[in-house]
């Protein structure tokens, strides 16, 4: 697939969008607005195109390029793009966070990409 980099940062603004909105749901609905729980971490992380089953993007092709300037980094350890906590949500819990950032990756999803979304305990 070739994207623009317009196409790009519409994609991330609607993933991050939609991740905000399902940390907030989350937050609201399963912990009642308060932060309880597991302390945690969550990513999404994109590995190219459905056409290129979990191929990494490498980071100085035109695609990668337009991924960093639309907020996605590269890690140095495993050389995935990834985007710490796409929703935003300021709360410690866990499962708030892993919520926004599978609403991340199916927006990535749906529009070709390889996306997961990942998370850790603190």
């Amino acid at each position: 697939m070739n994207f623009t980099q317009e196409q790009i940062n519409d994609i991330v603004a609607e993933a991050m969008q939609a991740a905000s909105k399902a940390a907030v749901e989350y937050f609201n609905t399963k912990l009642g607005g308060a932060d309880n729980f597991p302390c945690g971490f969550a990513w999404v992380e994109v590995f190219g195109t459905n056409n290129h089953e979990r191929s990494k993007i490498k980071g100085n092709s035109k695609l990668g390029t337009m991924l960093k300037k639309a907020g996605f980094y590269q890690d140095s350890y495993d050389k995935v793009f990834k985007i710490w906590n796409p929703s935003g949500h300021r709360a410690q819990n866990v499962d708030t966070k892993e919520a926004g950032a599978y609403a991340a990756a199916q927006v990535l999803e749906k529009h070709g990409f390889r996306a997961y979304a990942g998370s850790r305990l603190d």
